[in-house]
């Protein structure tokens, strides 16, 4: 059983069949799929610093723009300690870079929580909160986030964090993967989001 399967218990039934799919990660598996950003949007211009020196942890990046082509890979593996943890690598292409906004997620058993260490290497960490939709969508929302420093994890006051949430959904229709991603900070509001579609790749 994944974390994903562990987390949501009953409610993984729920979930769309082809999102079941998705999320099913057996150990060693790699799903790897392809699609287009709608748009790629920020918050305020005076952050740019921030997301420019997020580069280097493959966490935040400052380009934005509308019809960005991108790939996503999600490795399943079990560490040193027999934890099952899933690394999330998202590609994103503009016209003369390609930035990434990388994670990698495992689950806390006792809170039943999955943990989320984001960046490379690992530059903040988030709990997550998983549920499922009336119409069978995955929603996460991050919960208490920290900052952190090698060993060292500082918690984050709220005011500090960048709290997101993200709708995946798959459109029958079109018979495409469909997802929403939004950061908001208390004080800010809307700091980074982007929204796009994905397809399995062959």
């Amino acid at each position: 059983m994944t974390i994903y399967q562990k987390v949501l218990q009953a409610d993984f039934l729920r979930l769309h069949p082809e999102l079941q799919k998705r999320y099913d990660f057996e150990k060693g598996s790699v799903f790897r799929a392809s699609g287009r950003m709608d748009s790629i949007q920020g918050g305020p211009r005076w952050l740019y610093p921030l997301f420019k020196l997020g580069v280097r942890w493959k966490l935040l990046f400052p380009e934005r723009g509308q019809d960005i082509p991108f790939t996503i890979i999600n490795s399943s593996f079990v560490n040193s300690e027999g934890e099952q943890q899933i690394h999330w690598e998202r590609k994103f292409f503009f016209p003369k870079k390609i930035r990434y906004f990388n994670a990698l997620m495992s689950l806390d058993e006792k809170r039943m929580v999955v943990k989320d260490y984001l960046g490379e290497p690992h530059l903040l960490y988030s709990d997550l909160q998983f549920t499922v939709s009336d119409e069978g969508a995955l929603e996460i929302n991050s919960m208490d986030q920290r900052l952190v420093l090698g060993k060292i994890e500082i918690p984050l006051p709220r005011f500090f964090q960048g709290l997101a949430t993200i709708v995946e959904t798959y459109d029958d229709q079109s018979e495409v993967f469909r997802i929403s991603v939004v950061v908001k900070n208390p004080l800010i509001g809307n700091v980074f989001s982007y929204e796009g579609e994905f397809t399995v790749d062959a």
